[in-house]
């Protein structure tokens, strides 16, 4: 396992709420919700392996799984001096959710965001995995921002959307090739059951990589309650386009 960079805010004897963002993002995607939640929350935010200041992990291509990433994640927390928290994830963030709520004891509530059961399979993810190994992140990083963001958001935010390509483009190829070997054979449908936990699903209404009915499936399939809530306008990150939306369905549930 790999002891990840966190953000840290808020006091810490307040119950805690993690955030776990997608593939080729950093903290930063998270500052809205982070600022609204640090008064009456202990928040920490995490980057995965090789995204931002974490490092990468040695391990050969291919063989790093959702389950690895989780692990990151628990021992991260561990450090951080974390027993039981509340979770919120958002792509592959919440493909980590998603396990993380089904399998540990620690999680209390889960927030599932712009996330999916599963992402496509290897024929997806091998292919980019490869080219981020050779190449970096350049060849990935205007079809990534293109996910995240509804077109007027882009045409109207010029400046903003430069930020996001510039978070994205540092994030180490070999960190985005780690994150692209475990969403390959995520696939997490038959064991939704398993999320006993009260679920929040948000989902983007223009999300292109993960559309509403992705979240719908979940919502039919956990074993907890559910509340389910779609944010307009919104993509795949809809935590920086309706900051607003987005959080106030967040501080509402936790």
């Amino acid at each position: 396992m790999t002891i990840l960079h966190y953000v840290e805010r808020g006091d810490a004897s307040n119950p805690t709420v993690g955030f776990l963002g997608s593939i080729a993002s950093t903290t930063e995607m998270w500052a809205p919700q982070l600022d609204a939640l640090e008064g009456t929350h202990h928040v920490v935010a995490i980057d995965h392996r090789g995204h931002g200041q974490s490092p990468v992990a040695d391990v050969a291509p291919g063989e790093t799984s959702i389950d690895d990433l989780a692990n990151d994640v628990l021992a991260t927390l561990d450090q951080a001096g974390v027993d039981s928290f509340k979770l919120v994830g958002l792509s592959m963030g919440g493909a980590i959710a998603q396990y993380l709520a089904a399998t540990s004891d620690r999680v209390e509530k889960v927030a599932l965001c712009c996330t999916a059961t599963k992402f496509g399979g290897p024929e997806k993810w091998q292919g980019r995995a490869k080219l981020t190994r050779a190449e970096g992140m350049a060849p990935m990083a205007d079809g990534v921002v293109d996910l995240w963001f509804t077109d007027s958001f882009k045409e109207n935010n010029p400046t903003e959307v430069a930020k996001y390509v510039e978070m994205i483009m540092s994030t180490q190829g070999e960190g985005y090739a780690q994150g692209a070997d475990a969403l390959a054979y995520w696939d997490f449908a038959d064991r939704l059951g398993e999320i006993t936990v009260p679920v929040l699903t948000i989902a983007g209404d223009q999300d292109k990589s993960t559309p509403p009915s992705a979240l719908e499936e979940i919502a039919a399939g956990v074993s907890g309650e559910v509340t389910s809530v779609v944010v307009s306008p919104g993509a795949h990150v809809p935590t920086v386009e309706s900051p607003e939306q987005f959080t106030k369905a967040l501080v509402d549930f936790l």
